[in-house]
């Protein structure tokens, strides 16, 4: 299944085995990391990638796809999970933020995990520093329905985060 959006350059698709080299180059940035949960590594090389391409190509009840930008995976988008509630997340490599392009990811992400029968709830945690990633996801309808102080560990420190959800 290949998502769409308004802008042409942009798709998210199914992952591929070329996407390997892409994906180091726009994972393996410690400011990309420093916004994921620690279940991404950093750094991020070569057998990470293929790992998780092999992963991701692998059938399975969730949705999970390069974001394409005029023929290149800049990051991953997805959502996991089982039953009703699926956890929705993306990332883009640092050279795309503040471009609208994770609003565009968002959207389509959304749209197609609510349209596909599997979800009828998405939920999003983010860290609560990430205010970027708050607004794409108040931008795109998601509501904030939780807030978990010093609930996660990153980078061996307790940090704050707030859960976003749609769908419900």
């Amino acid at each position: 299944m290949i998502l769409t959006t308004e802008d042409a350059r942009l798709s998210l698709r199914p992952w591929r085995i070329d996407d390997v080299a892409s994906i180091v180059r726009h994972g393996n940035d410690r400011a990309v990391w420093a916004n994921l949960t620690d279940a991404f590594p950093h750094p991020y090389t070569p057998a990470d990638a293929a790992a998780w391409v092999a992963f991701a190509r692998a059938p399975g009840d969730s949705l999970l796809f390069a974001v394409d930008w005029a023929g290149e995976a800049i990051g991953g988008a997805g959502v996991m999970g089982e039953g009703a509630t699926g956890q929705f997340g993306y990332w883009l490599g640092q050279a795309y933020w503040g471009r609208g392009i994770g609003t565009k990811v968002a959207w389509a992400l959304k749209a197609a995990a609510l349209a596909s029968g599997r979800f009828r709830r998405l939920e999003a945690p983010v860290f609560a520093w990430n205010t970027a990633s708050i607004r794409v996801l108040e931008k795109v309808g998601f509501t904030r329905v939780a807030g978990a102080p010093r609930s996660v560990t990153k980078a061996g420190r307790l940090c704050d985060v707030v859960t976003y959800a749609a769908g419900f």
